[in-house]
């Protein structure tokens, strides 16, 4: 069937994949790898099949540009305001006060929010189960960039879903059904139908496996224990692929089996089947990859020729697949299995070789994309594997099928047992381990060593676990020193390492809170820690922080304190003798049960060979703003002045206990506020460099026009948080510089 193609089609998809890295996400390193292998590959072919295989490679190319050209066309047409959107039933997700669902208007999709006004109205669109078409007052507003080196990038995650704007919706001045809508909205209509029905009939936490293992659907209620599922490294069991496209088709295939059609006729009705069952799963990446290998191994393909056959496909249905991580990992784990080979094995050996092969090929991915692996998903995966193939998904079906007539609500117990059972699990085992976020560079060669050991012609193995050991290790143990302002928004965050390994934090970041909400507004949310300071740890190889200095109580620098402690671990904790005169302080620490330090002028933190040295408080404060500590010393070439949110009164103190303060970069107090950085203390510092740690749109307006008038005056470099994202130092004996925007 794969005669006609010049090249082996495996060799072909290959060389295409290279080729959409090359157009969507260009980098040199791609570049030398496609030239290599496209040398490599078409040097054992005639010069008619190379030229074959350039043209098709040529007409691809050019498909990919038209797709990306048409994209750039569309981000450039978006409305300066959109009155009426189309809702797209099955994104629907109400988190207390909070609505966010997919829209659609004049050919644009969005991503659209709304506060929900009241607890009625958060009950009609929990119940939401059609296409509406609301009319609004809105504002358009573009996704948020990467804040953090190695951080999630919701611009570029939207943008390879074909959404290039963010709709925020103040007002809905009307509602009404859709009607005429298309073949894919209805599917969706009937996908949230589905859904609802499960929510309304069944308890917590059985309805949370119920939407997620049949429809792929998680709502905001199960975060807690998608993150221990994470943590342990099975979260991909929720992740619809082969094991639940596998049982559902091949239960179909069973029933038409059953009724006598024949093989011909089974052939033709598995595709419609295909259709809906991708419909109602969310047009998923990994579920239509598993349709498609079913669907091709029907039609006679195998193995190799089965894989770069649906990858081909991928390329037309959804060409962006490969960008998004989902559809980078589900393509590796089909790769892997295609790659194994079992044959001849006892099936409970074969099914272990299969969970240890997976997960040691796709650790290089795992720890370039997430930073962590957890050895316990090996066996975990096994074993839960075989609890949702042979209970789970057999018994869920079931249930769900049978519930307009009988509700077998009587089994929830069993999955609060599993689900204790497994928060057991996380808190025996630890966590995973933090190994940091490899780089390209780094990563290729973790995964040409895996290659090389899988084929056992290849005598060296010692040579090449020893290169794996060191590329998965590159990123944990950086031999280099570094300072780092983390973008944690309106807040404080500031990571120093040094070649030793030895780490120092001042102050976590966190959220100011400013309303009270009643108890139906209040919805989960994630704390700022979460997705910006813990995040950029990891991928940087820390699971633990030496010394954690808090420079005062502002909720700002210290609000996610708790939540950090419970992803990475601290040594001592570093305060000032002012904080400890806030009792609600105080009570947070000792529940901590971590020990606390009070710094104080004149004492020193060791790092780079250096010290840093406390220059204020010199008495005891209140805690507040003016009782933060500054930190100062000369870090490689450079003298850094760490103020926390030091106003002008605080500067003043220090102006007049220090009679010569020469620096280099100074952190900004109070973020660039206009009480802060003022004339006299700039003159007396003389610094060249500003960092400013600010919320971008911060309700504060900081860093305040006055402020930086006040930089620009005395010819002061500013880097800014708010605009560039966080900004990093980086080297051996001098510094560079480079900001993630």
């Amino acid at each position: 069937m794969t005669d006609f193609l010049p090249i082996k089609p495996i060799y072909l998809a290959y060389l295409a994949v290279l080729v959409s890295f090359l157009i969507f996400s260009w980098n040199v390193w791609t570049l030398g790898l496609f030239l290599f292998s496209l040398l490599a590959i078409l040097r054992q072919y005639s010069w008619q099949r190379s030229f074959k295989t350039l043209a098709i490679l040529l007409v691809f190319s050019l498909y990919l540009f038209g797709v990306n050209s048409c994209a750039k066309n569309k981000e450039k047409d978006l409305p300066e305001e959109v009155t009426q959107v189309q809702m797209i039933a099955d994104s629907i997700s109400v988190n207390g006060d909070r609505l966010s669902f997919r829209a659609r208007s004049a050919g644009q999709t969005y991503q659209a929010y709304y506060q929900i006004k009241t607890e009625e109205e958060q009950t009609f669109f929990k119940n939401l189960d059609k296409t509406l078409l609301l009319e609004v007052e809105a504002g358009l507003e573009e996704p948020a960039q990467q804040r953090n080196f190695h951080g999630f990038d919701y611009r570029r995650y939207l943008k390879f879903q074909g959404i290039y704007a963010i709709l925020q919706v103040s007002d809905i001045k009307s509602i009404k059904q859709a009607s005429g809508i298309g073949f894919w909205d209805s599917l969706a209509d009937l996908r949230r139908k589905l859904i609802v029905h499960s929510q309304k009939t069944f308890p917590q936490p059985m309805s949370h496996y119920m939407t997620g293992l049949l429809f792929g659907y998680l709502d905001k209620s199960f975060e807690e224990m998608s993150d221990l599922y994470s943590d342990l490294g099975i979260i991909h069991l929720f992740a619809l692929s082969g094991m639940q496209v596998a049982f559902f088709m091949g239960l179909w295939r069973r029933f038409l089996v059953k009724i006598g059609l024949t093989l011909d006729w089974i052939n033709w009705l598995m595709l419609p089947t295909a259709i809906l069952y991708a419909g109602l799963t969310g047009l998923t990446i990994s579920v239509i990859r598993a349709l498609l290998q079913i669907l091709l191994a029907q039609l006679g393909l195998r193995k190799w020729d089965n894989f770069a056959a649906s990858l081909g496909l991928m390329f037309l249905f959804m060409p962006y697949f490969l960008m998004t991580t989902g559809g980078m990992l589900s393509f590796a784990y089909a790769f892997i299995l295609t790659l194994l080979d079992f044959e001849g094995i006892l099936a409970w050996r074969k099914s272990l070789l299969e969970v240890l092969s997976i997960n040691m090929g796709i650790l290089p991915i795992l720890t370039w994309t997430f930073a962590t692996f957890q050895p316990l998903a090996i066996p975990l995966t096994a074993i839960f594997s075989l609890i949702f193939d042979y209970f789970l998904l057999p018994f869920l079906t079931l249930a769900f099928a049978l519930s307009p007539l009988l509700v077998l609500d009587f089994v929830n117990p069993l999955f609060e047992l599993l689900e204790s059972s497994l928060l057991l699990l996380g808190k025996v085992t630890g966590g995973a381990w933090v190994f940091g976020a490899s780089s390209l560079a780094l990563t290729f060669l973790a995964l040409l060593s895996l290659g090389f050991l899988s084929d056992r012609r290849f005598w060296k193995k010692g040579v090449l676990y020893l290169l794996l050991g060191l590329c998965l290790l590159g990123n944990k143990h950086p031999l280099e020193n570094e300072v780092t302002v983390i973008d944690v928004g309106q807040g404080d965050s500031i990571f120093l390492r040094d070649m030793t390994g030895k780490t120092i934090l001042i102050d976590v970041g966190g959220k100011v809170s400013f309303s009270e909400k009643e108890e139906w507004q209040k919805g989960l949310t994630d704390a700022n820690a979460e997705r910006t300071s813990i995040p950029y740890l990891k991928s940087r190889g820390v699971s633990k922080i030496d010394q954690l200095v808090l420079t005062h109580t502002d909720s700002d620098h210290i609000g996610d304190l708790e939540v950090f402690l419970e992803e990475i671990d601290v040594g001592e904790i570093l305060v000032s003798q002012g904080s400890l005169t806030v009792p609600d302080f105080v009570a947070r620490l000792r529940k901590l049960k971590k020990p606390v330090k009070v710094l104080s002028a004149g004492q020193t933190l060791s790092i780079m060979g250096s010290q840093l040295q406390v220059l204020y408080p010199q008495t005891t404060g209140d805690g507040g703003n003016n009782d933060s500590i500054v930190l100062y010393g000369k870090l490689l070439n450079k003298r850094f002045l760490f103020t926390g949110d030091l106003e002008k009164e605080g500067e003043e103190a220090l102006m007049t206990t220090y009679a010569h303060l020469p620096v280099d970069i100074l952190k900004a107090g109070h973020h660039g506020s206009k009480g802060s950085s003022s004339p006299e203390f700039l003159d007396f510092i003389a610094a060249d460099v500003a960092l400013v740690s600010a919320g971008q749109d911060n309700r504060y307006q900081h860093p305040h026009q006055e402020t930086l008038e006040r930089f620009e005056e005395r010819q002061m470099t500013v880097y800014r948080t708010d605009q560039m994202g966080a900004i990093r130092f980086r080297g051996w004996q001098t510094w560079t510089l480079e900001t993630v925007r």
